[in-house]
């Protein structure tokens, strides 16, 4: 390979594996789905399946649409299974890599930040750009995890899958979506109107009018936060929490968490470790991601023959293995994390990580989606680069 070429291929390169990391934080990585004998083929051709982001869980269930089955939209799969789950005791889907999650835009960020650092061959330009950049994503960090309202400042597809996960019944008031009471005027007129044989015609004053287009203006972000809001200060009139709602992911994560948990098992005494656990690993996190930015800094930008300057190209390499070695770990903490509440007994057990399965009259799937393929192409991307920049210091 010609010399001079080689900047200019490790650039493209990387400019490349920086667009995959951001697609990989928008497409689904891995799908799970289950099968049974009560869940027929013609309504569920993909079996009860959900499909894992690095933001959260989501629907993997698609609108049938054929003549004998009449749905206005696609059945929450998430639910579905949560619902299966929690008959042998397993803890709701959404239990389930809450650090991961709140922290996956700093975490996406931190990796393009180091292909980047690693494309910059000279080190005090290498210095400067880490520092502007990692300073940066520090702020945005801090800012969303502790300051006030920091929540505004996550992503809104993290924001829908917390919502979606508590908002499984639109009426159930537990979960503090506010159901208002019939106006006794307005209901006595549409009973008048019935009496009559008549239609009732709803009267909307322009006031009216004006505040129903104000609230259609609200963007879907702003009106996550304020349903997650909502439902945080019904908890907090319930005596269920007693911290006044701040809106930051500290916060946010630690109160979702401890009330995902008790969704079906609502055993305090269990719960309340649990989230004080997870308080205290983000906290651990979030000083284990600045001392990591600062040691890239410090170390990195020396020059290109230390282990912290490689680093910045073998973690991103690595991404995949982080990936697999987290999911299973979850999957083995849902399998061997069971309540004794559940409705069965059943003895702690691996859930299937990649292949199929079978659980009970339950055949289970779990596969790589498209997500996952794109950090493998990232992989050897970035394999690429590393073997160039390693013939340059030969």
């Amino acid at each position: 390979m010609n010399d001079a070429k080689r900047p200019l291929i490790i650039t493209s390169l990387s400019i490349a594996s920086i667009l995959l990391m951001i697609a990989i934080y928008f497409v689904p990585i891995w799908w799970v789905a289950l099968t049974a004998p009560n869940y027929p083929e013609a309504a569920f051709p993909d079996g009860v399946r959900i499909n894992f982001h690095m933001n959260g869980v989501f629907n993997g269930c698609s609108l049938v649409v054929k003549d004998e089955i009449n749905e206005e939209e696609a059945l929450d799969c998430v639910h579905e299974m949560d619902t299966i789950n929690h008959y042998v005791g397993m803890y709701p889907i959404a239990a389930g890599g809450p650090i991961e999650r709140g922290f996956s835009p700093f975490l996406i960020t931190l990796l393009i930040i180091m292909v980047i650092g690693f494309a910059i061959s000279n080190p005090k330009r290498r210095r400067i750009f880490l520092i502007i950049a990692f300073t940066g994503n520090a702020v945005w960090m801090t800012m969303t995890i502790y300051k006030t309202d920091g929540i505004k400042y996550e992503n809104e597809g993290y924001l829908y899958a917390l919502m979606n996960q508590l908002d499984q019944d639109a009426n159930d008031k537990t979960l503090g979506l506010d159901v208002k009471p019939m106006d006794s005027t307005k209901a006595l007129k549409q009973l008048k109107a019935s009496l009559a044989g008549k239609n009732y015609k709803d009267e909307v004053t322009d006031e009216q009018s004006a505040e129903s287009s104000k609230e259609e203006q609200v963007d879907e972000k702003t009106r996550l936060i304020e349903e997650l809001q909502s439902t945080y200060e019904n908890d907090l009139s319930n005596g269920r929490v007693s911290e006044p709602w701040k809106g930051n992911a500290y916060q946010l994560m630690a109160w979702h968490y401890g009330k995902v948990l008790g969704r079906y098992f609502n055993n305090q005494d269990e719960i309340r470790p649990m989230v004080k656990k997870l308080r205290l690993a983000t906290n651990i996190v979030y000083f284990g991601l600045l001392g990591a930015m600062l040691l890239l800094i410090v170390v990195g930008t020396r020059s290109k023959n230390n282990l912290i300057y490689w680093l910045m190209v073998l973690v991103p390499m690595a991404l995949p293995v982080f990936f697999v070695i987290d999911y299973s770990a979850w999957l083995w903490w849902y399998g061997h994390t069971l309540n004794s509440m559940g409705a069965f007994t059943v003895k702690p057990f691996m859930p299937t990580v990649f292949g199929e399965g079978k659980v009970a009259q339950f055949a289970t799937f779990s596969y790589p989606s498209i997500g996952f393929a794109l950090m493998m192409v990232n992989s050897i991307i970035l394999a690429a680069i590393a073997l160039m920049r390693r013939k340059e210091s030969l």
